[in-house]
């Protein structure tokens, strides 16, 4: 795989994963279905797991292309933001435009 594929494999995974908790009353889209619906914490705590989950991903497609380049700490402030930025299309349908029935 090259690494422009590994990059935008990365970015979609991110931007899919950074959705699902938004999109299902499931505890982490597999669990069991939580009523009368998820608590926004619980939400959160899911999107947390993600980005590690898709943080791992990552790591793992970097070396299987070679070294892994040594990361600070501004590498995660900035990844953790572009995570939530990537969350914001599923955290409008679920509270802003989805009407309750």
């Amino acid at each position: 795989m090259s690494s422009s594929a590994a990059v935008w494999l990365v970015i979609l995974s991110a931007c899919f994963a950074a959705n699902l908790p938004f999109f299902n009353h499931r505890v982490l889209a597999v669990g069991p279905v939580l009523r009368p619906r998820k608590a926004l914490a619980v939400r959160l705590l899911e999107m947390l797991l993600l980005y590690f989950v898709v943080g791992a991903f990552a790591l793992l497609l970097e070396k299987r292309a070679g070294q892994i380049a040594p990361q600070g700490w501004e590498f995660y402030a900035i990844t953790g933001t572009l995570f939530i930025t990537l969350a914001f299309p599923g955290f409008v349908y679920r509270y802003l435009v989805r009407r309750r029935g």
